[in-house]
């Protein structure tokens, strides 16, 4: 226990601020401005990799601490189960089918490097949101909405962008359709500084950087995106050397202990700063652990106690761990059951930062503060909350249902040769594993929910079937060749 005390204390020595930063006097009294809001995003990390959502393996005594001082979500979900159209939900309030983020000719299930498409330059981000509130705004770590300059960060929003344009596993080669991939780049704002980058030190490196700039605006409301690299795409995650070979899980559970570091070094900071009480902190995923196929085996993350793994529509893969903080304001150490979204982010910020939405492009996502703040009568804002992979409507949920559509598809968490597609109903309530279908028992159950998954055919879209309400991708011009992020000499 000593030792692993030391571990993580490691860190916590280096000079991320200045002495004479800490003078909480120096800054405006918390209700002459309006709140920081910090969003942690980790990459592929599973609802039962931390222990704060039941891990016994991985040791995350800081995540620990973040829920005692404030409240964990058992019901939060992403709209996706990879990275890309998740990432297009939290940044747009829109499904990733609304958006066009969700599929194209070229990519498949995520953008690659050298796409000619990303996030629509039109769409309205919460950077943009919170920017024309007088916010400074910054993201740190993997964007994966697109690598060509028109679709970088910088012109989403982001004052300042440090980190990787795509995943970690998107390293040097020649992909199927021909085209080179460069090394792995890190960089700033549009400016490639090291390529490839050290992906064992970026945790470390974005969790410094990360906190240099909340020092630096601490007299001003801000608004940092932290989207994490790990524990990321690959077979092995990386991590710093103090902590590689730690956990008692391998380079997964190394990965996982590195991330609980740093989300204590952000907390202490802000806590140092004096500016805790008025900064909100979200902490959460972008879809489920990919798991080993091997029962038993938590090399590649755990989604337990929740069915299926990462890269499907199942409960593991949008059902995500997500805790939020902000002492003083969120009701410390409590539970919300409810089902919520990355979708109500951009709308919720927005209200709390005294903005109003732009009216002009169509969201999805709800203002969720009385859920967030703990508001006695609160309750879920979804009539319907829609799971697709890619462009087919696989599943819909409405309340404690979850009602999986008898489709043919070649990626599915419960359709395989043993069960063939049906109408499977699910309690996910009461039946957290998604073990008992229970279709049968409730007909008006499965026909409402039927109702509910054809009104989003019909403005979301469904294979080989485009909906009223999707817009455009964005692209590059017609005739261009997308042109690698590099390092210039």
């Amino acid at each position: 226990m000593i030792r692993h005390l030391c571990r993580l204390c490691l860190f916590a020595v280096v000079p991320l601020v200045a002495p004479e930063l800490h003078a909480a006097d120096q800054i405006p009294a918390a209700d002459q401005r309006p709140p920081n809001f910090i969003i942690v995003f980790c990459d592929n990390l599973g609802y039962g990799d931390i222990e704060p959502f039941g891990s016994t393996l991985h040791r995350t005594p800081n995540l620990n601490r973040m829920a005692k001082e404030g409240r964990k979500f058992t019901h939060f979900c992403v709209t996706a189960g990879v990275c890309t159209p998740s990432r297009a939900s939290i940044m747009t309030g829109c499904y990733s089918q609304r958006v066009g983020m969700h599929t194209n000719p070229r990519d498949g299930l995520v953008l690659r490097p050298l796409s000619p498409y990303g996030l629509h330059p039109d769409e309205h981000t919460i950077a943009e949101a919170l920017k024309q509130q007088g916010y400074a705004t910054a993201i740190v770590g993997k964007w994966h909405l697109g690598d060509q300059p028109q679709f970088l960060p910088t012109r989403q929003g982001f004052d300042w962008f440090f980190g990787v344009p795509y995943s970690d596993d998107m390293t040097a080669r020649v992909w199927t359709d021909g085209s080179k991939w460069p090394p792995l780049p890190l960089m700033e704002n549009e400016t490639v500084i090291e390529a490839p980058c050290d992906r064992d030190g970026l945790t470390k490196r974005y969790t410094e950087r990360a906190m240099q700039w909340i020092a630096q605006h601490r007299d001003e409301p801000f608004f940092l995106y932290f989207p994490q690299a790990m524990p990321g795409s690959t077979s092995t995650p990386f991590s710093s050397p103090q902590f590689k070979g730690k956990s008692n899980n391998g380079p997964w559970g190394d990965a996982i202990e590195e991330l609980d570091w740093s989300m204590g070094v952000m907390l202490n900071q802000l806590q140092e700063l004096g500016i805790a009480e008025n900064t909100f902190v979200i902490w959460t995923s972008d879809n489920g652990a990919p798991i080993a196929r091997r029962p038993g085996d938590l090399s590649r993350g755990s989604n337990q106690p929740l069915h299926g793994r990462g890269y499907t529509t199942s409960e593991g893969a949008f059902r995500v761990p997500t805790i939020v903080w902000q002492p003083g304001k969120i009701p410390a150490g409590t539970v919300c059951d409810e089902l919520a979204t990355t979708m109500d982010l951009l709308p919720t910020f927005t209200a709390m930062a005294g903005g109003k939405l732009q009216t002009e492009n169509k969201i999805d996502g709800h203002n969720i503060a009385p859920l967030l703040f703990g508001d006695a009568d609160a309750k879920s804002p979804y009539e319907a909350f829609y799971y697709y992979h890619q462009d087919q409507l696989q599943a819909v949920r409405s309340g404690p249902w979850k009602l999986f559509l008898p489709v043919t598809a070649a990626r599915h968490p419960h359709f395989n040769a043993k069960q063939p597609p049906a109408l499977l109903l699910f309690n996910v309530v009461n039946d957290i594993a998604c073990e008992h279908n229970v279709a049968d028992q409730h007909p008006q159950v499965v026909e409402r929910l039927q109702k509910l998954a054809e009104q989003a055919r019909a403005d979301l879209g469904d294979r080989g079937r485009k909906g009223a309400g999707q817009r455009q991708r964005g692209r590059i011009d017609e005739g261009s060749t997308p042109q690698p992020q590099t390092l210039r000499p």
